[in-house]
């Protein structure tokens, strides 16, 4: 039956002003390089049969089937990435949104205040990482995800590293169609991401959070704009055992889809050493599976344990082969905890006995 159970976020005027958020983000994240009509219609068409050709080749790697057709492909710029991580935040928060409104501590006009000055702070955020990010998987597009590749940014970083583009390209779609493949082959993969996200919600005081007009929001949203992050908000041992267990199962993703770009990609991308080279010098989290989400999580800081997640993965594969490491992928119960990234042999004691 329906659950008619009324939606006490309703009646509550958004915390965060997401028109104007993606308004002022697509302003600020510009257009990017200059390109002819020609050039960008390919660079479109080019990308788009990357990550289909790309499918194929992370299935024969890994062993993991994604069935066809379970999360859209699209190919945007730069106003289309802000708009799409503005409607993917907005379901991300909605579980937090919710809790305040239950919580009959927002007032209205209050809150609706609030809301254009922290969607003028989130929109500036946007709009500065719309400008670095090559790609990503939007878990929070319904119902399975959709694949996201940003044609300017990728443009712009194969330019910079004088790099072949052909290359460049297919080497971008191997890592981000990876994840792709992650959230579509693993069903339970992309609810358990919610239920992570409502766990933290969960942990909430929303009295704590509201008090002084929402400004310990206002603040966490400024502070990861210059380095910081959301993560200052949650201290308790609830919310950062909540923290580790994202950061683990992330640090899994990002570290998986780096072994099979670096591992397909002698075979079907000639230059793939030389990408890696120039990369990796230049490298600061651009390309990954969301880089905003690891910044506003207190994430981006933690590049080392990106790092580690690729180590984890080809320490396991090397030990016990590919088919045995996919165990990692049968349920959450077999992610491999914060300290088992950096104990391999442990996590295998551990799940494969």
């Amino acid at each position: 039956m329906p659950d008619h159970t009324p939606d006490p976020s309703a009646d509550l005027p958004p915390m965060i002003d997401w028109g104007l958020a993606v308004a002022l983000g697509s302003r600020i994240a510009g257009e990017g390089p200059v390109v002819t009509r020609a050039e960008a219609d390919d660079a479109v068409a080019e990308l788009r049969a990357g990550a289909n050709r790309s499918t194929g080749l992370v299935r024969d790697f890994t062993g993991l089937d994604a069935p066809d057709g379970t999360a859209p492909i699209l190919v945007v710029d730069r106003p289309g990435w802000v708009q799409a991580n503005a409607e993917g935040f907005q379901v991300a928060t909605q579980p937090m949104v919710a809790k305040l409104a239950a919580s009959k501590r927002a007032s209205g006009l209050g809150v609706k205040i609030g809301s254009k000055v922290t969607g003028a702070e989130v929109g500036g955020l946007l709009g500065f990482l719309a400008g670095k990010v090559l790609g990503q998987f939007d878990p929070f597009h319904a119902p399975h995800g959709r694949l996201l590749l940003v044609a300017p940014n990728i443009v712009h970083v194969e330019r910079e590293l004088d790099v072949d583009p052909h290359d460049f390209r297919l080497w971008v779609c191997l890592h981000e169609e990876t994840h792709r493949v992650q959230f579509t082959a693993v069903p339970w993969m992309r609810e358990h991401l919610f239920s992570e996200i409502e766990a933290i919600s969960e942990t909430v005081d929303p009295a704590g959070l509201l008090d002084g007009g929402g400004e310990r929001l206002l603040e966490a949203v400024r502070s990861a704009r210059s380095g910081g992050s959301i993560v200052d908000m949650f201290s308790t041992p609830e919310q950062r055992e909540v923290l580790d267990r994202v950061t683990g199962m992330m640090s899994l993703l990002e570290g998986h889809a780096d072994v099979v770009m670096d591992d397909v990609g002698p075979t079907v991308i000639p230059s793939v050493a030389d990408i890696r080279r120039k990369f990796t010098k230049r490298r600061q989290g651009v390309g990954t599976l969301d880089r905003l989400l690891r910044r506003l999580l207190g994430l981006e800081a933690k590049m080392a344990q990106y790092r580690d997640g690729a180590r984890f993965v080809r320490a396991v594969v090397d030990k016990v082969g590919m088919e045995e490491f996919n165990a990692v992928w049968a349920g959450p119960e077999n992610l491999p905890g914060k300290s088992e990234l950096a104990d391999p042999e442990g996590w295998i004691r551990r799940v494969l006995g």
